[in-house]
């Protein structure tokens, strides 16, 4: 189950996406879907660029600083295996863009409002008692049953911030709120995703192969649901895992650890012993605070386990329900500082926001439950 690719990452100034050093990435190479999503992700860039360029000449080309598109979270490196299904990608959004889909020539990418907030305020000494809550609230949920020949479904609605630069004018803008749909085989063999803006209106596969034919292997940060479910359940041995196969990633241990069980606790459809594993390894993790007031991309306010990445002075939040203690969300807001070009992303600044709508079980891919239609 990749995790939900949309959410930007602290900005590094204006580096190639694809050519990102590991030791500088924020999160770690998902896996060969994931690489796949990246690098459609980068053609969509390639040519939403190429027709901007194109539709301002003989002006300067327009560039986007920040988040590189709305298709990922992380930066990542790329591996040679991904770059053999460029020509395949390749030809589907050249298709979609020929058609004269939304983002095709004569669009206008990112030109809403920034989205900004309230800064709610921490508590560093409330998060222990209160994913002590949450973990028991999820025990009581049963997880998914899902057989090998079924679909993890999940339905979210994001929308994120960055600075647009178009000649030597640079704003703050916001991509709109849009759904995701998306759907993972248990074996993580079989997937599609439907994202408005990103994918033509039919989707694109997630299914493939590495170069060599062979079927990746999942791992961490990039599991499948059969993954998942072989996971240990020992809140500290699980942490222990994240801490050793995400060394060296991100911008700390302790910051990357509290953004890998994010990705499993919003991308993906964990059992309910893992849930509850992962909320009480999270509070084990130094620097969780609770937030007094968060709002999901669905407008749903409730209270979050948050955590500030001191490098980028962004705060990653994960939005509960206060009465039931469910998952509905996560947000980036800047918090301390200023970021992007000419620091426009002021405190306050939306990054990133996600609701999550539905999460269950379809026996067919692109099957959409009665509740995400």
């Amino acid at each position: 189950m990749n995790p939900d690719l949309s959410r930007p990452r602290p900005a590094r100034g204006e580096e190639h996406p694809l050519l990102l050093p590991l030791a500088e990435r924020e999160l770690p190479a998902g896996r060969h879907q994931f690489h796949k999503e990246r690098l459609m992700a980068q053609i969509h860039e390639d040519l939403r660029a190429a027709d901007i360029a194109t539709a301002a000449a003989p002006a300067a080309p327009a560039r986007a600083t920040g988040p590189r598109n709305p298709f990922l979270r992380r930066a990542v490196f790329v591996p040679a295996a991904a770059f053999a299904l460029a020509g395949a990608l390749a030809a589907g959004f050249l298709s979609y863009v020929d058609r004269g889909a939304a983002d095709g020539p004569g669009s206008t990418v990112a030109t809403g409002p920034a989205l900004t907030t309230r800064i709610g305020t921490a508590d560093p000494k409330g998060a222990p008692q209160l994913l002590d809550r949450i973990s028991l609230a999820s025990a009581s949920a049963a997880g998914p049953a899902v057989r090998a020949d079924q679909f993890i479904y999940i339905g979210s609605k994001a929308a994120n911030t960055y600075v647009k630069t178009v000649g030597d004018k640079s704003t703050l803008v916001s991509l709109p709120l849009h759904v995701r749909h998306q759907w993972n085989s248990p074996d993580g063999t079989k997937g599609w995703l439907i994202e408005p803006g990103n994918t033509g209106p039919e989707g694109v596969t997630l299914a493939g192969r590495d170069e060599k034919g062979n079927t990746p292997t999942p791992y961490l940060n990039a599991p499948t649901h059969n993954y998942l479910a072989a996971l240990p359940t020992d809140p500290d041995v699980l942490l222990r895992r994240i801490y050793e196969e995400t060394k060296g990633m991100g911008n700390g241990p302790d910051q990357e650890a509290f953004t890998t069980i994010g990705d499993l606790l919003s991308s993906s459809y964990p059992p309910a012993e893992l849930t509850t594993a992962l909320y009480k390894a999270a509070a084990k993790i130094p620097g969780v605070v609770t937030v007094d007031e968060a709002v999901d991309a669905a407008g749903r306010s409730g209270i979050a386990v948050a955590r500030l990445d001191e490098h980028s002075g962004q705060r990653v939040e994960w939005i509960f329900d206060r009465q039931a203690l469910t998952f509905l969300g996560e947000r980036t807001v800047q918090v301390q500082g200023e970021a992007g070009e000419q620091g426009l992303i002021k405190p306050g600044t939306v990054l990133y926001t996600s609701a999550v709508m539905t999460r269950t079980v379809v026996d067919r891919i692109k099957e959409l439950p009665p509740t995400a239609r």
